[in-house]
């Protein structure tokens, strides 16, 4: 009796055990997770000034949080001043100049031309009269041919002068001619542009955040005369945090942009929450920073994983594990 009884316990326990082997081998069946490996890539901005010159201002130490368009650091301005000076004057007397030409002759400058052209008829009339009384007394031998030809010389010349004094009259008349007027438009042009240039210049003596961010590093100290283009702070770029991760060929078919991940660092508990933002459609060598042993001999595609609000808690070069659930994926 007690024989039996032990067989059926016996038999019982190997079902139990065989739907519990059942029921496990089919959870394994089931989804599973893709896990990859990556680290942190803050993005940073090289922080310069567009013009030379001597720093008189720097507002902030490296580990300080700024904002766009905080002030961060100026340049010695009095240069960029004096010249923005001069480029308004040579602005003022180029308009000055174009107004002029364009308005043409004043009222009294066609008057004064006007009155030029009376006297000069008025001594051609003169020197016509003078002529035909040498003419006559040439006739009877009271004048000498010398005398004649001074009165018709005399005469020819006031006729020219009369000529002169009327196309004097009509370019007063008439204005100033439209070539005139674009060359003076052009100088104007370019006189406006060099103020814009100079208004730019000054204005580049000042440096602005283009961005939230840290500042990360402190090249430069107030005193010190920077080039064009010479660093004068690193910005690190806060929000997103990137995580650069690698897929071989095979997990390229389970991930797509918008995926939703987790994402863990060594030494913390705290998950990060992000998404997959971009996929290389380029393969290439898998880098060494990379340890896992699958991937080290394969093509592999560069993964940029987006995590916002993960700044304060991740840093630049930080190795993590990014976890991809593959029933959200396959879905």
């Amino acid at each position: 009796m007690n024989k039996k009884l032990v067989a059926r316990i016996a038999v019982g326990v190997l079902v139990v055990a065989s739907a519990t082997y059942f029921l496990w081998e089919r959870g394994n069946d089931g989804p599973k997770a893709l896990v990859l490996h990556g680290n942190v890539d803050i993005r940073e901005v090289e922080l310069a000034f567009r013009q030379p010159g001597r720093i008189v201002k720097l507002a902030f130490d490296e580990g300080a949080t700024v904002r766009q368009g905080q002030l961060l650091a100026e340049l010695d301005a009095q240069p960029y001043e004096d010249a923005l000076a001069v480029a308004k004057a040579n602005r003022a007397q180029a308009l000055a100049d174009l107004e002029k030409i364009r308005r043409g002759s004043r009222v009294q400058e066609i008057a004064q031309a006007d009155a030029a052209v009376r006297q000069a008829g008025a001594a051609l009339a003169e020197a016509e009269r003078n002529f035909a009384r040498q003419t006559a007394l040439a006739e009877t031998g009271a004048a000498s041919e010398r005398t004649l030809e001074a009165a018709r010389s005399a005469r020819d010349q006031a006729r020219a002068a009369l000529a002169s004094a009327e196309q004097g009259l009509l370019l007063r008349k008439e204005g100033s001619r439209k070539e005139d007027i674009a060359a003076a438009e052009a100088r104007f042009a370019a006189a406006d542009a060099q103020l814009a240039q100079a208004q730019t210049a000054l204005a580049d003596t000042r440096l602005v955040a283009p961005s939230d961010g840290l500042i990360s590093a402190r090249v430069r100290e107030v005193g010190s005369m920077v080039t064009s283009n010479s660093s004068v702070f690193t910005l690190s770029l806060q929000d997103p945090v990137y995580v650069r991760a690698y897929v071989s060929q095979p997990q390229l078919t389970h991930v797509r942009p918008g995926s939703p991940v987790t994402v863990t660092a060594d030494g913390t508990n705290e998950l990060f929450k992000g998404t997959i933002g971009f996929i290389s459609p380029k393969a290439e060598f898998t880098p060494k920073s990379v340890e896992t042993t699958e991937l080290r001999t394969d093509l592999v595609y560069r993964v940029r994983i987006v995590l916002p609000g993960a700044a304060n808690a991740l840093r630049q070069g930080m190795p993590v594990t990014v976890t991809v659930d593959e029933h959200r994926r396959s879905s």
